[in-house]
Parts: C-alpha cells; structure tokens; sequence
C-alpha cells in the first residue's frame, strides 16, 4: 500500500493549484459582490486553461480530453475545492461523463464541441415533486412517428442559464414497472424550451439554477442518448464519479483550504496575551478537523481506487459524499467560532464558505438518501464489502 504521489500527479497538482492561485482567486470578491462572472473574464480562463491543457480533464484522449484515472480526477477536484464553483465551471468545463455514450453523428454534435468548449451542456434530472427519488419524475416523451414530443418541466438545473443543451431524463413508457425512463439530448434553441427563473440560492454565488420547461419539442432519434429506456441506468453509470469528484473530492478541498486559514489565524489572533492556539478548546476544534478531513480524504482516494480497478464503487461513493460533505460543515461551522466576529463578517470569505458547505449534504443525494444505500449495501453483502481481510 503506498500513498506517494507520482512526480507526473505532482506536477498535474501543483499546475492545477497555481492556476486557480494566478488566475481564479483574484477574481472570487467580484463575484461575490455582483453575483456575475463578466464574459470577457470567462472567456480569458477558459482560453487559458484550454491553453495549458487543463479543460475537460476527466474526458478519454480520444475524444480531446486529458484522460485521467479516477485518482488522478480526485487529486485535480480537491483543488477545484479551493475557489468558486462557478469559476471551476468556467476555466475547467463541467463535462458529463454520460456524453461519452454518444454515438454516430450525435459525437459531432454534442460530445465533441463541449470536450473543445464550443458548446455548454447541463444534466436536468430534478424536478419539483422528483428530487431525491430521480424515478419518480413525470416529464414525458411520448412517442409521435419515429420520434418523440417531450413535455414536462424540469428545476434546480445548475448552469442552465450558461448551458446550450441539456441531457434530459423523461418517461417514455409509464406503464412498465418500473418506468421506463430514457435520455434526451436538447438543445436550447429547440422550438417549444423556455428557460425559467433563476432560483437564487444561499449560496453558490454566481451559478444559476434554473427551471426549464419543455412544450411538445420534437425529439428525433438522434437526441436520444443509448437505448430507449435506459435513461436512468446511464445516469447512474456515470454519474458515480462525478458525484465522487464534485461533491466528495471539492468537499474535501474546501474544508482542507478553510482549516489551512483557521491554523493560519489561531497563530495570529492574540486574546489574553497569549495566541488563541495555545487555549485547549481551540486545539481540540483544530485537531477534529485535521482527523475528519484526512479520514474523509482517505475514504475518497479508496472509492478511487475502486473505480480504477473496474470494481462497483456506487457504497464508496456513497460512503464518500456523506463523509466529506459533513466534514465540510462541521469545519466550516467550526472556522466561524473560531474567527467569531469576524468569521460571520462579509469582509472575510470564512462566512462564504460556510454558506456554500450547507448545499453538500443535499445536492447529487441528500446525505440521509445515501446513508440508506450504504446500509442496504451492508445488509446485502455484510462486513465483506468493508473489511479488509475480506
């Protein structure tokens, strides 16, 4: 068992880590202040991560992207986890795995352009009365010819302001048990979409999340993505390591960048003639955080590693995105009292942070959702899929 980095995962980190440093972090107090990212700004990071070879990074060689393995993914994540969600969306792209699945002409259309950048797309699965429980969605595609019409609606759908297609779960058969659920590629200039409101959130500065409705759009064969039916099984094949790299490995970042500010700080702030370090309640909150953050980061790099072996690591990820998305709120809310005043102030980004950590535990399945997993996953197999003299 070794956990040293190779000098080529060394040097992917520490390029990744200087471009969010150079070009990014300059750019997180104008965000946060007008709630925008000017185009013109967007465009020079994308241009310049595209430059270094850092857009699309977890997409295969073949089809332009860096082809990373999935540890090599969650090394890059966690960095992405030191800086604005938005502006990792727009220097690295936000490139959904279940593209790969394209096929044909569809590759020409949608996979290709959004590997180079030239096209922006989002996943809408969420609905209002079908958030964690993905199958009990009602939008429908029903079948007209040889094609179909889509209707329904669709929210909560991040970037869909930004993005020029969406990959869209309907029903197209609510008579199977269960219903059958297919995936539809849409773009956004489609006669009969409308783009809904922005639903502003606590957090997430910058990011929209937007409803989307859908009127009788007519879908050819060519927007569906893999076989009819299918839908829900290609989201759920793909979007494990997604879910692991966008909640787990920037959930492990962010809490790792917000405890390297606490130490920073306990060094620095003086009460009572004596730095706050030196008090033992402030070195118990220091010594919680470092523990849970590196357990959390050790779980990440196993489901990782799980991924890399061609094994099913849907209970590691699941493991994963209660682990680290709770460790983030339990430092970030401990970073608050230990800045006190000052961590609850605008004029710091510690009161940010904490806003940003509450969505962890319930985005991409909330925590009590894959709780259930995991221990169905236990009861299943029993201590076999955890204990390693298994």
């Amino acid at each position: 068992m070794d956990f040293t980095l190779s000098d080529e995962q060394k040097m992917l980190v520490n390029a990744v880590r200087q471009f969010i440093k150079e070009e990014l972090k300059p750019l997180e107090d104008e965000v946060e202040s007008t709630g925008l990212l000017a185009p013109e700004k967007a465009r020079a990071i994308f241009e310049h991560s595209r430059e270094l070879g850092l857009y699309a990074m977890n997409m295969p060689e073949e089809y332009g992207g860096a082809g990373l393995s999935a540890i090599d993914t969650m090394l890059v994540e966690e960095q992405f986890g030191h800086t604005s969600d938005i502006l990792i969306r727009r220097a690295f792209g936000n490139i959904y795995e279940a593209l790969l699945v394209c096929e044909g002409a569809q590759k020409e259309r949608w996979l290709l352009p959004t590997v180079r950048g030239d096209r922006t797309c989002s996943i809408a699965i969420t609905e209002p009365g079908a958030g964690s429980d993905a199958m009990g969605i009602t939008t429908r595609a029903v079948k007209d010819g040889d094609g179909w019409l889509l209707t329904g609606n669709k929210h909560f759908i991040s970037d869909g302001e930004y993005s020029d297609f969406f990959l869209v779960t309907a029903v197209t058969d609510p008579e199977s048990t269960p219903k059958a659920i297919s995936l539809f590629l849409v773009d956004k200039d489609s006669p009969g979409f409308t783009l809904g409101r922005n639903q502003v959130m606590m957090g997430l500065t910058g990011t929209s999340c937007n409803e989307l409705f859908f009127k009788n759009i007519r879908l050819t064969r060519e927007n569906l993505l893999g076989e009819e039916g299918r839908g829900m099984r290609i989201c759920l094949q793909t979007l494990g390591r997604v879910r692991l790299a966008q909640v787990g490995a920037r959930a492990v970042g962010k809490a790792t960048h917000v405890l390297d500010l606490m130490v920073e700080y306990v060094k620095e702030r003086k009460q009572f003639g004596k730095p706050i370090g030196d008090f033992q309640l402030i070195q118990q909150m220091i010594a919680d955080s470092v523990i849970e953050v590196n357990a959390a980061r050790l779980l990440l790099h196993r489901a990782a590693w799980e991924i890399d072996q061609g094994r099913d690591a849907r209970d590691w990820i699941s493991m994963v995105k209660v682990h680290a998305a709770e460790t983030l709120g339990r430092v970030t809310d401990r970073a608050v009292q230990v800045f006190g005043g000052m961590g609850y102030c605008k004029e710091l980004p510690i009161e940010r942070y904490y806003r940003d950590s509450r969505i962890y535990r319930i985005f991409d399945g909330s925590s009590e959702i894959h709780r259930t997993l995991v221990a169905r996953g236990a009861t299943k197999f029993g201590a076999a899929l955890y204990d390693v003299r298994a």
